[in-house]
């Protein structure tokens, strides 16, 4: 192997390791929060976006989170240039195959990063008859590349059971169809979590 490759090999290993690593830190607080509760945390019992019983509210106490970000497209966390909170389009993120950058309306509904700094975006949306919640991670910080869905960015889906599944496992919103090498769809990538989790060679055959 070159030495580029070996670099990228291990580059591509510790995104691995840190999105097992995310997941499970993302597990415990669901599970400390039913210790705590009596009861799974389900999206019918969130409310939207600031409410009290939003998403965000509800878990965060279960974090060791170093600084809140806040809301919207526009945070400490997700700087954006003038024009861009208009169009919510990223100027950061990219989607999983390079091609154009992600839109952000699934990352948008609070903002936090952990002590290992790790980023945590949620979708809670304000329509309370839409029960998707999304908790994404940006496994190495917002200031650390690829900065690209299914790279090292990833999203799992809250289910009604108070499961959290990882994006393109059955059952969840957006399928594997949305992990795409050839797709210029704005969210493609959101989708690959679970390959990214269960597929032995996705690590080796990402795209650059």
């Amino acid at each position: 192997m070159t030495i580029p490759s070996v670099i990228n090999n291990t580059k591509n290993k510790q995104l691995e390791a840190a999105l097992h690593k995310n997941y499970s830190v993302i597990q415990k607080a669901l599970q400390m929060y039913q210790a705590e509760h009596g009861e799974p945390l389900i999206p019918v019992n969130t409310g939207a976006q600031l409410h009290a019983n939003s998403l965000y509210a509800l878990i965060k106490p279960y974090f060791e989170i170093l600084y809140e970000c806040g809301f919207s497209y526009i945070t400490k966390c997700m700087p954006l240039s003038e024009g861009e909170e208009k169009d919510g389009m990223s100027r950061i993120y990219k989607t999983y195959n390079n091609s154009t950058f992600i839109k952000l309306v699934y990352l948008d509904d609070g903002q936090f990063v952990l002590k290992d700094g790790a980023l945590i975006l949620i979708e809670n949306p304000g329509d309370l008859q839409d029960k998707n919640r999304f908790i994404s991670v940006d496994v190495n910080g917002i200031e650390k590349k690829p900065n690209k869905w299914g790279h090292d960015l990833f999203t799992f889906q809250l289910m009604s059971n108070g499961k959290l599944l990882p994006m393109g496992a059955s059952g969840t919103r957006f399928g594997d169809e949305y992990c795409s090498r050839v797709s210029t769809d704005k969210n493609n990538g959101i989708g690959c979590t679970y390959r990214a989790l269960t597929d032995k060679d996705y690590w080796k055959n990402l795209p650059k």
